[in-house]
């Protein structure tokens, strides 16, 4: 199986939750893409205690998951495209198209 995840927020739980759904994925030998969006690709600025986004989203890296993050997303928060690529939402579309599941968190 294919799995598409959306990530549309910089809350930390969410966005751990979202990237420990891919880790599991990816762990259960399925492909997984996550496409960051809107304040989504402020993921690698998330700093909270009880949720390590970075340890998760490097695991996830790490373990072969796709990452993407909206260009025009970064480009209004004055973002670098940091861990991942700068997409497009024909990028966005490409990964829906070619999911078997895809899963919106924010």
């Amino acid at each position: 199986m294919k799995l598409g995840i959306i990530l549309n927020t910089n809350h930390p739980e969410t966005a751990w939750n979202a990237l420990r759904l891919g880790n599991e994925a990816l762990a259960g030998g399925h492909g997984a893409s996550v496409f960051l969006l809107g304040s989504g690709v402020e993921i690698v600025n998330i700093r909270d205690a009880p949720f390590n986004v970075g340890e998760v989203l490097k695991k996830f890296l790490d373990n072969g998951g796709n990452l993407m993050a909206c260009g025009t997303c970064l480009e209004l928060r004055h973002q670098e495209a940091g861990v991942c690529p700068i997409s497009t939402m024909s990028q966005l579309v490409e990964i829906i198209a070619n999911s078997d599941k895809v899963v919106t968190f924010g």
